[in-house]
């Protein structure tokens, strides 16, 4: 019952929802698609971020790139309408915030070679034996990011686990991901990171290419 209270305070006041419907992607009926294009009425490069949370990296990014295209996906109803609010308030064009899974989104609905970069930063790493299933990167997902990724376009990933990093890491290899020099950009300004970086705690962070053919 407190969530639902405290979701209905995020979205009340006429002025909260003007800003969310600036740049909340509709998702009403029975599906919905994602065309990037579409979305922004031009066509630029595009940047995801998946999990974005209340959205502390992809704002300032959006902000700082104009020139660019960014979609923010967050599945948590009230954190994706929250970060709707502030995307909306900041005034910025070239930003979206979609509520949904980030799987059918990178699997399913995303057109190939359509991405010019991914973040992914700090996914929950279900620690426990029975829950691994539920992890965000396995192939599926894997191969979904390496087919909607340009040729050479970054993918950029960051944790607080050390051995979720290092099993990310390797799937990444296995699947023709080569890791390069690059710095992850949300590895120091995502609203996580930033805790856990005042708490002393560790952030395991990489970028990766995609390289050679999607299948």
């Amino acid at each position: 019952m407190s969530r639902i209270r405290k979701g209905s305070r995020v979205w009340s006041g006429a002025e909260r929802l003007a800003a969310a419907a600036r740049v909340m992607v509709p998702n009403g009926g029975d599906y919905f698609t994602i065309e990037p294009d579409a979305l922004f009425a031009r066509v630029a490069p595009l940047e995801i971020e998946l999990g974005a949370g209340r959205g502390d990296f992809i704002i300032a990014r959006a902000a700082a790139y104009p020139e660019r295209n960014f979609l923010a996906v967050e599945l948590a109803g009230t954190i994706a309408q929250l970060m709707a609010i502030r995307a909306g308030r900041a005034g910025l064009d070239n930003l979206r915030v979609a509520r949904m899974d980030a799987r059918p989104l990178v699997n399913l609905m995303l057109p190939e070679a359509s991405v010019a970069a991914y973040h992914i930063y700090f996914p929950d790493p279900w620690p426990k034996e029975r829950h691994v299933k539920h992890r965000l990167f396995n192939p599926i997902l894997i191969a979904g990011l390496k087919r909607t990724l340009r040729h050479a376009a970054p993918l950029y990933v960051a944790t607080d686990v050390a051995a979720y990093a290092e099993a990310i890491f390797a799937a990444l290899g296995a699947a023709g991901f080569v890791r390069v020099d690059d710095a992850a950009p949300g590895a120091e300004l995502t609203g996580f990171a930033m805790k856990f970086r005042a708490q002393g705690r560790a952030v395991h962070a990489g970028a990766f290419h995609r390289t050679g053919r999607t299948s």
